[in-house]
């Protein structure tokens, strides 16, 4: 049975305050899903305020899954010692707790259309490098950036969920300008190259 975005995410979420699951075993249990699903859960606690240190190693991961999208990938894979990383109970009901404000939004904006684009196998392959990309821009040195890329990949890996094409393009449109927004403030960062250092005083 084809489970919405929502109920998915929300039923690995309980899972996850209940017993800690690793990542590995999230993938084995979702298979092709595992993909979309395990780059939200990495993704996620972008959104708000997070403990420091995740960008790192959650950004690694979230980059070899979407290589293997690149790739072509129906199969995911993560090193062992990615894959035996486990959620913790308190970290896992935190991102329950602020789950709830994301679902309502993608209940009322996501649904399966443009059935040709979504499950395209070419669609799967660009979905892919737009995450990698996008990831880079996430573990990128810029400060209080990360919700925007994040958006971003949450979008896409949404709308791979649920097969809406429709949301698949707006999220390509997304992808361009969040590019563009990044590129904007790196030349406004070389052009003032005391205010990064500034920043981080």
């Amino acid at each position: 049975m084809h489970l919405r975005f929502s109920q998915e995410i929300k039923f690995l979420l309980q899972r996850l305050a209940e017993q800690p699951l690793t990542l590995g075993d999230i993938l084995a249990e979702t298979s092709e899903r595992g993909f979309n699903l395990v780059i939200t859960l990495l993704v996620l606690p972008f959104l708000f305020p997070t403990p420091p240190g995740l960008t790192g190693p959650f950004g690694v991961a979230c980059l070899l899954l979407s290589v293997q999208m690149i790739l072509g990938r129906r199969s995911p894979w993560l090193p062992k010692r990615i894959a035996n990383y486990k959620f913790p109970r308190p970290f896992a009901q935190l991102l329950l707790q602020n789950l709830r404000r994301l679902t309502k939004v993608v209940e009322k904006i996501a649904r399966p259309r443009l059935a040709k684009i979504a499950h395209h196998p070419l669609t799967w392959r660009i979905n892919g490098f737009c995450i990698s990309w996008l990831t880079v821009l996430l573990i990128s040195p810029i400060p209080f950036t990360n919700p925007i890329p994040t958006v971003g990949i949450l979008l896409l890996t949404i709308a791979t969920i649920e097969s809406d094409g429709l949301l698949i393009c707006f999220s390509y449109a997304m992808t361009t300008l969040i590019t563009l927004l990044f590129a904007f403030i790196g030349y406004a960062l070389w052009l003032a190259p005391g205010l990064l250092p500034a920043i981080f005083r």
